[in-house]
């Protein structure tokens, strides 16, 4: 019976786990989907490229945040850099820097979309620990508001 109650406890553990690391993924997307449902109901280009921009800006600056810390595991130092390293690349992407073609106006929402799917599909927040990634929601929170 101790056995049965050992396997139970851990297997719903390792359940709880992999929840709470789905929803960490999860609000990061639902992050960038939320800033592109904001890009589509805007009418002007300019603001719809500040939103992007100001989204981009903060997630950054929340991962930076969070790469300050000296306890941060080298597989989390890897998964942040991946992660800032392609929010970055969008972002100049976005403004036509570092050797990218701006995103043109009209191809805005379509880029807005593009984000969400690529992060969708992006392994590098897969490698980031749980309480790396939560920290790192909670900072955009804290950081928008």
């Amino acid at each position: 019976m101790k056995t049965r109650t050992m396997v139970g406890t851990i297997l719903m553990s390792v359940i709880m786990i992999l929840s709470a690391f789905a929803d960490g993924k999860d609000n990061i997307q639902s992050y960038f989907n939320d800033t592109a449902n904001k890009v589509k109901a805007t009418e002007n280009p300019v603001e719809k490229r500040a939103l992007l921009h100001e989204s981009f800006r903060s997630m950054i600056t929340a991962v930076e945040y969070v790469q300050r810390s000296s306890s941060l595991s080298v597989n989390d130092r890897m998964g942040t850099d991946g992660l800032k390293t392609v929010l970055k690349e969008k972002q100049n992407e976005l403004a036509g820097d570092k050797g990218f073609t701006r995103v043109p106006d009209e191809q805005l929402n379509d880029f807005a979309d593009y984000v969400v799917q690529d992060l969708e599909q992006a392994d590098i927040v897969i490698s980031i620990s749980l309480i790396t990634l939560l920290l790192i929601v909670i900072l955009v929170a804290l950081i928008v508001r």
